[in-house]
């Protein structure tokens, strides 16, 4: 998962830096063959998209410098953290729900990913087998058991 996030901030990275470098300059410069700047919006939009690009590739770079640190803070080696996969039941309904806990940017939620900064996700976190969760939702209050948990440390295991 790590190196999927890495991967996807990676792709951005590489598309607004082609961007800033290539394709700006060239808007900025047809902008100002047009002439006067102090009237001429394309100008203007393109500095302001400059400035977008600008900031966004600082927080992308900061993003990707965070993942190695994120990945060992955030997944534990025996509880639900960053990465793992998780099956808990429904202790109302009996009903069973597997999901994997991912960053927000890569949360799918038909894909069963939810935000470990989500209500459920922050529940889950550091939840151990057995463990029972009660969730405070808008519309209503959901008990959960954890029955299953595989790490992201297990799954590079088994992968790796």
């Amino acid at each position: 998962m790590i190196r999927e996030m890495r991967e996807k901030l990676g792709k951005e990275i590489t598309e607004l830096t082609h961007e800033l470098a290539v394709t700006l300059p060239q808007a900025i410069a047809t902008a100002v063959e047009m002439g006067d700047l102090r009237e001429n919006s394309e100008y203007k939009s393109a500095l302001e998209r400059q400035q977008f690009v600008q900031a966004r590739l600082g927080q992308l770079h900061q993003r990707l410098n965070q993942l190695s640190q994120l990945a060992e803070s955030e997944a534990p080696l025996n509880k639900v953290g960053l990465g793992s996969r998780v099956k808990v039941e429904d202790l109302a309904t009996g009903e069973v729900d597997e999901y994997t806990l991912v960053l927000a940017e890569m949360m799918d939620l038909d894909a069963g990913h939810i935000s470990l900064a989500s209500p459920l996700g922050r529940a889950l976190k550091d939840r151990e087998i057995g463990e029972e969760v009660t969730l405070q939702l808008p519309t209503m209050r959901r008990s959960l058991r954890v029955l299953e948990l595989i790490t992201i440390h297990q799954t590079i295991v088994v992968e790796g």
